[in-house]
C-alpha cells in the first residue's frame, strides 16, 4: 500500500523475463525442407472455411476477404483491453518428431508460437510489417506427445493484424484413441475445507476430470488438482479420469480423504460480503485526513494504516495518530477510541495493519518475533482492537537459497513471522480477525517462480507470501491480493494477465480459490482457499494506484466470479458463488474520489 501517489513497480525479474522472451521471439528461425512423408497437419490454415478448426478469444478473431495473401479469406484479429487477440487450434502430431510451423502476417507485434510440444514451446514474432511477412519456427515433440497447440497473437494495445496460409508441415499423427485410465492417485494435502490431489501423467490426454462421491467437481490439464469448498471433518471419495478429442476413460480406483477440524479462522462474524479499506491514520496525502468517525456505514472491516517498526529487524511496531502539523483535522486519541468502540457496536471490525509501502519488517531473529508479539499486543490492546492485517511489502519477505517448498519453509523471516502471528491467535481466540494484503508478486507469481530457484538466480521474493499464506490458512479470515501496482502475471490458462480490467482480478482471484503448483511442481500444490477467505483488492481511484480499475470493470469480475457469466476469456475453475467481497486503497482516497468505490459495492451488492 502507498503513502502517496501512484508508483510503477515492475519487478526485476519480470522485466528481466519479459525482456529474454522478447529477446527470444526476434529470432526467426530458417525452415528446414520437409521431409518425403510429411504433410500440413494444419486445418484450415488459409481461412477459406471461416473460423472452422479455430478457436479465438473473445470476438477478436474474424474472417475477411481482404487483404489476403492466398487464396480469397484472411484472419482479421483484433487486440482489445486485456485479450491479445489469441487464436489457436490443436492439431495431432508424431512422439520425437521434427515440425516446422509458418504464417504469413501483416501488422504490427504478430506471434507465431505452439504449447504444449513436451519440450521447448517456441514463438516467433514480428514488430512492424506493413506488407505480408512470412514467421517461421521450428520443434521437436516429446517422447509421449501427441497433440500440439498451434497459436497466432498480437499485442495489447495495437491495431488489428492479419494471418494467413498457416502451415503446420511434419510425420501425421496417429488416430487419437481413449486415453488410457490414470493411476497413483493420492493426496498431497488437506485442509479444513480442500484436498489437494495428484497422480501420473497419462500418455496422449488432454485434460481431467476429479470426481468426488461420483460427481464430477473439477478439472484440470495436468496431473493434480485442488479440490475446494469442503466441510471441516468429513470424509470424501475421489476420483479421477483422462479426457481427449477422442473421450473420456474411466474413472481411477478411488481414494479417500478426511478433511482437518478447521481452525476458527472464519468464525469472525463478518457479513456474507464484506467490503475492506485502509484508513490512512498515522500519516496524510494527497487524498486528505478521513477521522473514524466520519467513515461511513459501508465499510465492514477497517484497516489502521500503519503500524511501522523502530527499524527494519527490530521487530518492535509503533502507532500513533498522523501528527497535528501533518493533519490539522486529526481527532484527539480520546475522540478515536470512542470512535472505534462505535463502530464495533455497529458490527464492524478494526484491525491494525502492520508494513505498508514504507514499513519494511523482517522478523529475521527470535528476539525480533517475540518483539513483534509484544508490541503489536500493545496496540491491539491500547485501542481495543479486533485483530492484525499483514501488509508486508518490499524486502520483508524472502526466501533463502535451498527452501523451495512452501509447506515446509525454513527461512527465519518466514518462520518467525508464521510463529508470531499464531502466538497471537492464540492469546486473543477465535474472535481474532487475521488478515493479508500481499501484492501479486509474492503470491500469484509463485505459478511461475519460487523463491531463487532449484538453481539460484531469481529474486528470492517471489512466491515468498505462500507459506505464510498456507501455514496460517485455518487461521486467515481475510485474504485480499493487492490486484494494482503489479506486472503482467501468469494465470492458469498459462497466458499472462494484465491489472486495470476484469480479466485481471478474474484470472488472480481464480488461482488463490483453485489452487495451483507452486513453480510448476506438480508434487508441491498451494491448496485453493475457501470462497469467504478471498477478497479481491484494488485502488479507490486513478490516484491510489496503477491499476485502477472501473466499476463497470470491477461488476464484469465479481460476475464471472460468482455467477460464472461475462467471463471473457478467461474460464474460471469454479463458481465461487461464497466470494467475500472486496479490498481497495483506501478509504481518504474513495473519499476523495465521491465514494465511487463504495457506492458501486454497495449497488451491486443491493445494501
Amino acid at each position: 500500500m502507498e503513502r502517496t501517489g501512484p508508483t510503477v513497480r515492475f519487478s526485476g525479474l519480470l522485466a528481466a523475463a519479459t525482456a529474454a522472451v522478447l529477446a527470444a521471439g526476434a529470432l526467426v528461425a530458417t525452415a528446414p525442407a520437409a521431409g518425403a512423408a510429411d504433410v500440413d497437419l494444419a486445418r484450415n490454415g488459409g481461412f477459406e472455411s471461416g473460423l472452422d478448426g479455430w478457436s479465438c478469444t473473445a470476438a477478436s478473431g474474424a474472417v475477411v476477404s481482404t487483404p489476403v495473401h492466398g487464396g480469397t479469406k484472411a484472419l482479421k484479429a483484433t487486440p482489445a483491453g486485456s485479450d491479445n487477440a489469441k487464436c489457436s487450434q490443436s492439431v495431432t502430431v508424431k512422439p520425437n518428431s521434427s515440425y516446422t510451423l509458418s504464417a504469413w502476417v501483416q501488422g504490427s507485434y504478430v506471434y507465431l508460437g505452439a504449447s504444449g510440444t513436451g519440450t521447448t514451446d517456441v514463438s516467433t514474432w514480428t514488430q512492424s510489417s506493413g506488407a505480408w511477412k512470412q514467421l517461421t519456427t521450428t520443434f521437436r515433440t516429446g517422447p509421449s506427445t501427441t497433440s500440439v497447440s498451434v497459436y497466432t497473437h498480437g499485442w495489447y494495445g495495437t491495431p488489428a493484424h492479419y494471418v494467413d496460409d498457416l502451415t503446420l508441415v511434419g510425420p501425421g499423427g496417429d488416430p487419437v484413441v481413449i486415453p488410457a485410465v490414470p493411476a497413483g492417485l493420492k493426496t498431497t494435502a488437506i485442509t479444513s475445507s480442500s484436498v489437494a490431489l495428484s497422480w501420473n501423467a497419462v500418455s496422449g490426454a488432454s485434460g481431467y476430470n476429479v470426481y468426488r462421491g461420483g460427481t464430477k467437481v473439477a478439472t484440470a490439464t495436468g496431473p493434480s488438482a485442488t479440490v475446494t469448498g469442503l466441510t471441516p471433518s468429513t470424509a470424501y471419495s475421489f476420483q479421477v479420469s483422462a479426457t481427449n478429442a477422442a473421450g473420456e476413460s474411466a474413472k481411477s480406483a478411488a481414494v479417500t480423504a478426511t478433511t482437518t477440524a478447521g481452525g476458527g479462522g472464519g468464525d469472525t462474524k463478518l457479513p456474507a460480503r464484506a467490503l475492506v479499506g485502509y484508513l490512512h491514520s498515522s500519516f496524510a496525502n494527497g487524498s486528505g485526513y478521513t477521522r473514524m468517525a466520519d467513515v461511513p456505514d459501508s465499510w465492514d472491516v477497517i484497516n489502521l494504516a500503519f503500524g511501522e517498526p523502530t527499524s527494519v529487524t527490530s521487530g518492535d511496531i509503533r502507532f500513533a495518530l498522523c501528527p497535528v502539523a501533518e493533519c490539522p483535522n486529526v481527532e484527539s486519541e480520546a475522540e478515536f477510541k470512542a470512535a472505534i468502540k462505535a463502530k464495533q457496536a455497529a458490527g464492524k471490525k478494526v484491525l491494525i495493519s502492520i508494513g505498508g509501502q514504507n514499513g519494511q519488517v523482517q522478523l529475521a531473529s527470535t528476539a525480533a518475533r517475540d518483539a513483534f508479539v509484544t508490541s503489536v499486543s500493545k496496540i491491539i490492546d491500547t485501542y481495543g482492537l479486533d485483530g492484525l492485517d499483514i501488509d508486508f511489502e518490499g524486502h520483508s519477505l524472502s526466501l533463502n537459497t535451498g527452501d523451495t517448498d512452501f509447506r515446509s519453509p525454513t527461512s527465519p523471516v518466514i518462520v518467525n513471522l508464521i510463529s508470531a502471528v499464531k502466538s497471537l491467535k492464540a492469546k486473543y481466540g477465535s474472535d481474532f480477525v487475521l488478515t493479508m494484503a500481499p501484492e501479486t508478486f509474492f503470491v500469484q507469481l509463485g505459478y511461475q517462480f519460487y523463491g531463487s530457484g532449484p538453481w539460484g538466480g531469481q529474486d528470492p521474493r517471489a512466491g515468498a507470501y505462500l507459506p505464510v499464506i498456507h501455514a496460517l490458512r485455518d487461521d486467515l479470515t481475510l485474504l485480499h491480493v493487492q490486484d494494482y501496482n503489479s506486472g503482467p502475471i501468469m494465470g492458469l490458462d498459462n497466458q499472462y494477465h494484465t491489472m486495470g480490467g476484469a480479466d485481471f482480478h478474474i484470472a488472480m482471484t481464480d488461482m488463490l480459490l483453485a489452487g495451483f503448483p507452486v513453480a510448476g511442481d506438480t508434487t508441491k500444490v498451494f491448496p485453493g482457499l475457501r470462497p469467504d477467505q478471498v477478497a479481491i483488492g484494488l485502488p479507490a481511484s486513478t490516484q491510489a494506484g496503477n491499476g485502477h480499475t472501473t466499476p463497470a470493470e470491477v461488476n464484469k469480475a465479481l460476475n464471472c466470479l460468482i455467477k460464472k457469466t461475462d467471463c471473457g476469456s478467461y474460464q474460471t475453475r469454479g463458481t465461487w458463488s461464497d466470494l467475500r467481497g472486496l479490498m481497495t486503497w483506501s478509504i481518504n482516497w474513495d473519499r476523495f474520489n465521491n465514494w465511487e468505490f463504495s457506492r458501486n459495492f454497495d449497488a451491486y451488492f443491493g445494501n
